[in-house]
């Protein structure tokens, strides 16, 4: 039998899961008002969780709850609704997709945006993952003009 190396694709898919158990924390959290800490702990607890990049989801949740309303209201310029009508897996997504480009430069903002848009339409309504598509790509070109600019321009 052969032993499997890591790869890039296994980070993706670890991290994906992340994201995942992060999107449901933030729902458990907008909905129930259950502290941070205490959804963390439920979701350690969670099956496959042991499967998802730990070290990650931990950034990740500590930074998108930490900075959730500030999050939000950021985004507010690019929304064409009022931040409380968006429902609550849009509402956790985008804010999941804006930190990434706020605060990991790490990952390409490509990367980040296809993330959100997946976890749109995987968790989403039926178009959701358009309008998390539209407001994550603008608020790219605020957080990270010359990535964005420099990607443009190669085509």
């Amino acid at each position: 039998m052969k032993s499997r190396r890591p790869t890039s694709h296994s980070q993706g898919g670890s991290r994906r899961r992340a994201r995942e158990f992060a999107l449901q924390g933030l729902y458990q959290w907008l909905l129930a008002r259950t502290p941070p800490p205490a959804i963390r702990a439920h979701l350690a607890e969670s099956s496959g969780f042991d499967r998802c990049d730990t070290a990650f989801f931990d950034g990740l949740w500590q930074g998108v709850t930490g900075e959730f309303d500030t999050l939000i209201a950021a985004l507010a310029p690019y929304l064409d609704r009022a931040p409380e009508q968006l429902s609550p897996v849009e509402k956790s997504v985008l804010a999941i997709g804006a930190w990434e480009l706020l605060r990991t430069p790490e990952i390409p903002y490509r990367v980040a945006i296809n993330e959100a848009v997946e976890l749109a339409k995987t968790y989403g309504g039926t178009d959701g993952h358009k309008y998390v598509n539209g407001v994550l790509d603008k608020w790219a070109v605020a957080t990270r003009a010359a990535e964005v600019g420099a990607a443009r321009a190669a085509g």
